[in-house]
């Protein structure tokens, strides 16, 4: 009968297995290993020495409050010849004697989480474990270095905003492996109200990443469980922050973890996009943050966003809105429960806008699922596919009551954008989402989702042909001129009323106050005559009424008294805010303390108050934010400028991100890529 090995004492060899399992960068004083690959402990024994055939060891490993076996949560496996990764294993690699190299293996599809292994009658270690996209057994498994390197192990990344026609870059520090991070991550898991619900089964359910990122989905939003943040897109912010304040996920996390699980105020969509973002990739299941610009929100299934407007132009609220971007995150799994064609890229979005299955929360969808139409297809097909799908119809309500359609070109789903692999330059990823706009691929993927609006449209007649033209520098602080271009088509003289307006608005489509307005009654056209009506912008009168977005909606709409047509044409433009220039002073290496000079010119025709420059940066300032305060104003024209101080903690290339706030210019964004060395 083999004899049970008497342990005394074990080392865990937490750097070796924590380097070899790439979970180095959450530390080396504990063991984190990734499912599906052997690791390696150390046993001594208190008496008796380890042979081959003659020494047996009877291990346990256990997830969550309720182990069982027939949950998958306890696993209970003895010595082997040789490991096997497709289940829970063990093997001893040393020769025989008084000390044991362990080698273990977990199941390549067991739960994610909190383990305890216990080693005989002696023996009992603690671990996490974590999703394996280096295992080609794991369903979240990633055959692409470069890839992996950028969705599971980069720390920073960048985020589009601003506009269609003008992407704006905003850094932004993931933190993922920072100090706590991974716990925090695997208590949201803890906290959802499926596992207080039945604890047992949630454990079980995540070894399923399908699972996981449903519940993400729900858990970064508050709006029904003790998830970690809390939209707001109007009435200001008491209570907590701009969503713009955010430089990235570490300090949200951090906050609704030590605040008893209450949602950290406040997030927009790039903010829920991001946070799920780190989560996920401290996880293991790659992920990357996309944008959708010119987003349609449609609350009632479809396909169909019916914008109003009054007789000038101006629109008038309703639910169903065209955002004028949109953020959620892609993650990457098999879907054993569709056709292996739909493997690969799941959209989900954790922005609350519709419930699904009685939840604020939306997907994964496969995203080809929506390319191809599969709207049946788990989960919210029909929701995300109308995001960059979706018909738009304009109806005019007049002052008596009656209602007429408006000509649009409205088009959403633009320039679907992530950051590109090993650049910060933008990958344009629509073709993902989208067959090429009149294609018959596309025509049959609108059939399939029975998207009749779009099967029935007709080119609309070219009579009249309106476009807005904008100058090519428009910067916050500085007046400027858009144009709207209107040309005659046709072979007779036009009289038109021509109605020029604009008014800032914010990113997800509400609306502020006039920023300029034109009326013209009598715009008259010769055949193929092309007229430019400028429109002046001054900053005198939009200065205050931006919001942080920067944006402005410009609209035309011309009425064409021949024919009693109105068409309606809408630009949005973003305001650039100045650059903000870092200097790194010193030679960047490992622990040596560093000084970045920043710098930003106040481009506006009037002193800024209360300057405050903040930096953060994954493995460059100790998963904090650093802060310095200018003591004085600055004037129109002139540099704030600061010194701050940091000291890297890592080699390897990272991303400095800088924020700079004041009274009339707030969080303007900047970075600077450091090449940290050993």
């Amino acid at each position: 009968m083999a004899q049970a090995l008497d342990i005394d004492r074990w080392n865990l060899e937490c750097e070796f297995n924590n380097t070899d399992h790439r979970t180095d960068l959450n530390g080396i004083d504990r063991l984190i290993v990734r499912r599906g690959q052997p690791f390696t402990i150390s046993l001594y024994l208190r008496s008796g020495i380890y042979q081959p055939g003659d020494s047996s060891l009877d291990c346990v490993a256990e997830t969550g409050p309720q182990p069982s076996e027939q949950y998958g949560t306890r696993a209970s496996f003895g010595l082997s010849a040789n490991i096997d990764t497709s289940r829970w294993s063990a093997t001893v690699t040393s020769p025989p004697g008084d000390m044991v190299a362990l080698s273990v293996c977990s199941a390549p599809d067991a739960p994610i989480g909190h383990y305890t292994l216990t080693l005989g009658r002696s023996g009992r270690i603690e671990f996490v474990l974590l999703f394996n996209p280096w295992c080609p057994g794991d369903a979240v498994y990633m055959d692409n270095e470069q890839n992996l390197a950028e969705y599971v192990l980069s720390q920073d990344g960048i985020i589009f905003r601003g506009s269609y026609k003008h992407p704006i870059s905003t850094p932004w520090n993931f933190g993922q492996f920072e100090s706590g991070i991974l716990d925090i991550c695997l208590r949201i898991l803890d906290m959802n109200p499926k596992c207080l619900k039945n604890p047992g089964k949630d454990c079980s359910g995540r070894r399923n990443p399908i699972y996981v990122s449903r519940v993400l989905s729900a858990m970064v939003n508050c709006n029904d469980d003790k998830g970690v943040l809390l939209g707001k897109w109007t009435d200001g912010y008491e209570g907590g922050v701009s969503p713009m304040f955010w430089r990235g996920s570490v300090e949200i996390l951090r906050n609704w973890d030590t605040q008893a699980c209450q949602p950290v105020r406040y997030g927009q969509c790039w903010v829920f996009a991001a946070v799920a973002c780190s989560i996920s990739r401290a996880l293991g299941i790659p992920c990357r943050v996309v944008t959708n610009y010119h987003s349609a929100h449609d609350s009632n299934s479809d396909l169909v966003i019916e914008r109003y407007i009054n007789e000038n132009g101006e629109p008038i609220q309703s639910r169903e809105m065209i955002w004028n971007y949109h953020c959620w995150v892609e993650n990457w799994m098999t879907r054993p429960d569709l056709k292996s064609d739909f493997n690969g890229w799941q959209a989900s979005d954790p922005t609350p806008q519709e419930k699904s299955e009685g939840v604020y929360c939306c997907g994964p969808i496969p995203v080809r699922a929506i390319k191809e139409g599969e709207l049946v297809f788990k989960y919210d097909a029909p929701f995300v596919f109308a995001e960059v799908n979706a018909d738009v119809i304009t109806i005019m309500k007049k002052k008596d009551g009656n209602t007429s359609k408006v000509t649009s070109t409205a088009v959403v789903g633009q320039k679907i954008s992530t950051k590109s692999v090993d650049s910060d330059a933008r990958e344009d990823i629509t073709h993902l989402y989208k067959y090429p706009e009149g294609s018959d691929e596309e025509r049959e993927a609108f059939k399939k989702a029975n998207h009749q609006n779009k099967l029935l449209q007709q080119q609309e007649n070219e009579g009249l042909h309106i476009t807005i033209k904008v100058s090519s520098e428009m910067r916050k602080g500085c007046d400027f001129d858009v144009f709207a271009v209107v040309t005659n088509n046709t072979q007779r003289e036009k009289k038109c009323r021509l109605v020029f307006g604009s008014c800032a608005m914010s990113y997800n489509g509400f609306l502020g106050k006039n920023c300029g307005f034109k009326d013209l009654l009598n715009v008259e056209l010769s055949p193929g005559e092309e007229r430019r009506v400028p429109l002046r912008l001054n900053y005198s009168k939009y200065g205050v009424l931006l919001t942080e977005d920067n944006l402005i909606r410009l609209a035309v709409l011309l009425m064409d008294y021949s024919t009693g047509e109105t068409t309606l044409v809408v630009r949005n433009i973003v305001l650039d805010n100045p650059e903000i220039k870092v200097r790194i002073l010193g030679e960047p290496k490992e622990n040596r303390k560093l000084a970045a000079e920043i710098t930003l010119k106040n481009p506006l025709p009037e002193p800024l108050e209360n300057c405050c420059f903040s930096i953060e940066g994954a493995n460059l300032t100790a998963g904090t934010v650093i802060s310095e305060r200018l003591g004085s104003s600055v004037g129109p024209g002139e540099d704030a400028k600061v010194k701050i101080y940091f000291t890297p903690t890592h080699s390897g290339l990272r991303k400095l991100v800088v924020d700079f706030d004041s009274s009339k210019l707030c969080h303007v964004k900047g970075y600077r890529n450091v090449i940290i060395g050993k």
